[in-house]
């Protein structure tokens, strides 16, 4: 299976569900919260969270098995479901609305896959195998997590101080290319890891210019 990688956004204007309320569709959801989705869970029972969720009106909570026509409206479909009769039954409910859908572990009946994820701030790596080897996609997760610390976040959260200030004073695309790659390139990253933003912020000014940071 060849898979086309895609990241979504403006889920906050879009209807996504979650058929099933154990532990995987609480992770499912969690993800989607942080998206600022707006999700609704159909099942008879969740875990605690979800039902915490559900009382601080951050997701709706349809308290009951799944049935057609839930998905009116619908954008986006995960079903943590492990009946496949059921299962069968959301894929082409799915379908017929043209959302997006994801069965777990269940790839004939997934028009995308969620791959395994790893976030530092606006740094967010999605990885998949194609539906092969999800434990193997977990596993690459993990290590990038031991790797990828938080000190990329805070990088790019200084990167995006830049943007505008970059685009005024640099408007030929080539040279501001080239002093994005500089400081990508640079040690400003090794600098945030050893606990000094200060020098960090020096390094941008010796590198792209004085006063185009906020003090």
């Amino acid at each position: 299976m060849k898979v086309y990688p895609v990241f979504l956004n403006d889920l906050d204007k879009r209807r996504c569900i979650v058929v099933g309320g154990g532990g995987e569709a609480q992770r499912k959801v969690e993800g989607l919260l942080d998206c600022e989705a707006v999700v609704s869970v159909i099942a008879k029972q969740v875990t605690d969270q979800l039902q915490a969720w559900a009382g601080e009106g951050r997701i709706t909570w349809v308290e009951r098995e799944y049935q057609t026509g839930d998905l009116k409206g619908a954008f986006l479909v995960i079903s943590e479901n492990a009946d496949p009769e059921s299962n069968s039954q959301i894929w082409e409910d799915a379908e017929a609305e043209g959302a997006l859908v994801n069965v777990m572990d269940d790839v004939p009946h997934c028009n995308f896959i969620a791959g395994s994820v790893v976030s530092q701030g606006a740094l967010v790596i999605s990885i998949s195998t194609s539906g092969y080897a999800p434990a193997l996609a977990v596993r690459l997760r993990q290590r990038m997590q031991r790797e990828l610390g938080p000190e990329y976040a805070e990088f790019l959260a200084l990167m995006g101080e830049l943007r505008d200030p970059m685009a005024a004073r640099y408007p030929d695309f080539d040279e501001r290319r080239s002093h994005w790659y500089e400081l990508v390139d640079s040690d400003i990253i090794n600098l945030l890891r050893e606990g000094q933003p200060n020098m960090a912020r020096q390094r941008v000014t010796e590198i792209v210019g004085k006063n185009i940071l906020a003090p």
